[in-house]
């Protein structure tokens, strides 16, 4: 706590008159263009690694990164939270994007991968049953997350399910078919800070280095959404 006191007074001393203009405009509301749901990890911060600034970026996060998938009617199958922060974003924000970004060495992942199931934790366990599929889909075999640890290979696998799982909600299926929306899965290897997206044609996630971020953002602005959600992230 004393660190988070050090740092607030410090921001008040150093970093806020270079945001006072940026906060005051955000006072009267927000405007960012996507969603990004990231794990509760604390190695895991978004604005940073991708060099965001305040208003940028509408972020959902739990313990990982996960969203539960929706009945056909659009009502979420368990907690009711990250169903709302989807609806939300996607009715009331210019989200054109959403990310769903896992990373290695997840706690998450190492739990589900070990068949975590403890009676002092009923909501953790719960929720864990989230990411069992992606274990299942692993389990079924496949190109993804070939040569890295059992956990961090099932890591990017439930990246994939959990795309999935937003794709079981009516309104992001219909913005998607609107050419509207875009979905995106990344990964983030902590030891190498370094983002990975998925290339469904490959059947793998690569680095984003410059070559790919260049062909990435080449594709983002010369295709429709709904195409460059299938083709590539």
């Amino acid at each position: 706590m004393k660190k988070l006191i050090q740092g607030l007074l410090d921001f008040q001393r150093h970093g806020l008159p270079a945001y006072r203009s940026t906060f005051a405009r955000l006072a009267h509301g927000q405007s960012p263009d996507c969603l990004f749901i990231a794990c509760s990890d604390s190695r895991v911060v978004p604005n940073l690694f991708v060099s965001t600034h305040p208003g940028d970026l509408f972020v959902m996060r739990n313990v990982g990164n996960m969203v539960a998938p929706s009945d056909s009617a659009g009502l979420s199958l368990s907690d009711r939270s990250e169903a709302a922060a989807l609806e939300f974003s996607l009715l009331n924000l210019p989200v054109e994007d959403v990310v769903v970004c896992g990373h290695s060495g997840c706690g998450a992942m190492k739990a589900v991968l070990a068949g975590y199931n403890d009676q002092k934790t009923p909501n953790l366990s719960s929720w864990l049953d989230i990411g069992r599929p992606a274990l299942a889909a692993m389990e079924r075999g496949g190109k993804v997350g070939e040569g890295l640890p059992p956990a961090d290979r099932l890591s990017q696998y439930n990246v994939l399910q959990q795309l999935e799982h937003l794709r079981s909600y009516p309104l992001v299926r219909e913005r998607l078919e609107a050419g509207t929306l875009r979905l995106h899965g990344w990964w983030f290897d902590i030891a190498h800070a370094r983002v990975h997206v998925y290339r469904p044609d490959l059947e793998r996630f690569l680095p984003i280095d410059e070559l790919e971020g260049e062909r990435i953002l080449a594709e983002l602005g010369g295709k429709a959404a709904n195409e460059t959600n299938s083709s590539a992230a």
